[in-house]
């Protein structure tokens, strides 16, 4: 029974990419599958998971396609689903892997873990009685999340208690926003990011930017780096905000005509008259690269950053079921100067690791005539390389940076017993016999790195000491990011961070060249 159910799964994912007429040339294939199927359960030496054997033939079909036709199933198609629709069901809590221990970021304010007191800096050592040590981030993330109203249980270690306790906390709906940081650089100017592209993605940005010409916004700078992309017609919204009613923002072109499509802006009084430089980085894929493309090739704002990702294929969804789905590519999409950004896939692991650019390139001219290449993602106006540092990303793997700031806050350093702290109410405290206070004006000095120092050494954290001088500022700018993250949000956590940012302050130094492609 179970063999005819896989048959029948494959048969009819077959069946949806494979017109009928070719029927003949497929059936000696189903054959062969169904003899094979029989081979296994009679003879493999232990039993099988019949679905798992499915699910991998499905794989390792599309697998011969192109990187980015893939197979959904039960649990991907539930993760895609949440972050298209923008919200999911779990403890609301933001969490990472810091070497073998399961930390809590930050918890979600109003979420059922807040409620019950998650505090950042606390370790989730079991999830429903199973050590967290041996899994990742992902997938911790994934047994904590589930069916709204279930419940989940956790161990929590928490380093101002002797002992671990243990919750269990019902899952409840938890928003996922797409554009979770906007803020005021400077007089003037403003920063949104948008993490990904997802069915709320147009509604947040909208309201993100409303809030900031409130404040007297002039300029914006738009970040899109690390955005892996998402829903299409999002990018399309987010690119009409910026560009002329009929103004092209992208095409598409397929086999099958049905995919063969422009996209236009359709609406005018928006932001068309806001001076704009979008960041972009290698991990900028798909629906920010349409974005950014646009702008670009329309001459309505500067790149800044690193040369994106070069996904430029479409994907779309085919339910076979109400859980599982194959995302199959179906076209190609070119920017408005006719541009494929598309690169070369021929040798997967420079596609997805090196990002090598292999072959000659088209070239096409923008609407005022600047010359962009085809065939290898979108190249910044304006490249800004950023890396961290050796030691610097060794020290951020181990959670050095947070750590040390939960226990600096926490008034649990030498140094930190000497100073004042603003409460959560934001209100400074009553101590008068304390000279120092930590305000929205702290930055960290040589008192904190060598605070940071002492914290690293009683943790057994190795560090050469050349090194960590040539990352000092690297260095203060990640304490700064999580004291402030600490005391006050993470808002003003990334706000401080961003104001010391080489990509951001190269795009703050760019701003009048984009003023003047508005005035032209």
């Amino acid at each position: 029974m179970k063999r005819k159910i896989i048959l029948l799964f494959a048969l009819i994912f077959v069946l949806i990419l494979v017109p009928a007429r070719m029927e003949d040339i497929w059936s000696p294939y189903f054959e062969k599958v169904s003899s094979i199927v029989s081979l296994i359960e009679k003879n493999y030496y232990r039993n099988i998971d019949q679905k798992q054997l499915a699910y991998s033939s499905i794989k390792g079909m599309l697998q011969t396609l192109d990187p980015h036709s893939y197979f959904l199933d039960p649990r991907h198609f539930s993760r895609l689903r949440e972050e298209h629709v923008g919200k999911y069901h779990g403890l609301g809590i933001i969490i990472q892997k810091q070497e073998e221990r399961l930390v809590v970021i930050s918890p979600i304010e109003g979420g059922p873990a807040y409620r019950l007191g998650i505090q950042a800096g606390d370790v989730i050592s079991h999830i429903n009685g199973e050590s967290t040590k041996p899994i990742s981030s992902y997938e911790a993330m994934l047994r904590l999340r589930g069916p709204k109203g279930t419940k989940v249980s956790i161990t929590v270690v928490r380093e101002a208690m002797e002992r671990p306790f243990d919750l269990t906390i019902k899952r409840e709906e938890i928003p996922l926003y797409s554009v979770p940081y906007s803020f005021m650089l400077q007089d003037g100017i403003g920063y949104i990011f948008i993490r990904n592209f997802s069915a709320t993605t147009t509604k947040e940005f909208e309201e993100k930017m409303k809030s900031l010409v409130s404040q007297g916004m002039k300029e914006l700078i738009l970040d899109m780096r690390t955005n892996g992309g998402g829903t299409f017609i999002q990018s399309i919204e987010i690119s009409d905000e910026f560009l002329p009613r009929g103004t092209l923002i992208v095409s598409m072109k397929g086999k099958n005509k049905e995919y063969n499509k422009e996209f236009r802006a359709i609406y005018n009084n928006q932001y068309e008259k806001i001076p704009l430089v979008i960041l972009i980085n290698r991990g900028s894929a798909s629906a920010p690269e349409i974005v950014s493309g646009a702008i670009k090739d329309n001459d309505r704002g500067f790149i800044v950053g690193e040369t994106s990702f070069g996904k430029g294929l479409v994907q779309t969804v085919h339910p076979l079921s109400l859980n599982a789905a194959v995302a199959l590519t179906t076209a190609k999409y070119f920017t408005p100067s006719g541009r494929s950004i598309q690169r070369d896939y021929t040798h997967l692991e420079d596609y997805r690791f090196t990002r090598r650019i292999q072959g000659e390139r088209e070239v096409r001219f923008t609407s005022r005539g600047r010359e962009v290449l085809g065939q290898g993602g979108i190249s910044p106006d304006y490249e800004v390389k950023f890396s961290f540092k050796t030691i610097t990303a060794e020290l951020l793997i181990k959670g050095a940076f947070f750590s040390y700031a939960q226990r600096f806050t926490n008034k649990n350093t030498p140094l930190s017993k000497t100073i004042s702290f603003p409460p959560k109410s934001q209100k400074r405290e009553k101590d008068p016999g304390r000279k120092k206070a930590v305000g929205r004006d702290f930055i960290v000095g040589s008192l904190v790195m060598e605070d940071f120092k002492n914290y690293l050494r009683e943790s057994k954290i190795d560090y050469d000491s050349n090194q960590f001088e040539e990352a000092k500022e690297e260095i203060k700018r990640e304490l700064e990011r999580e004291i402030f993250s600490s005391l006050w949000g993470m808002e003003e956590g990334i706000k401080v961070y961003r104001k010391s940012d080489p990509v951001v302050l190269k795009a703050i130094e760019v701003l009048p060249e984009a003023s003047a492609l508005i005035e032209k």
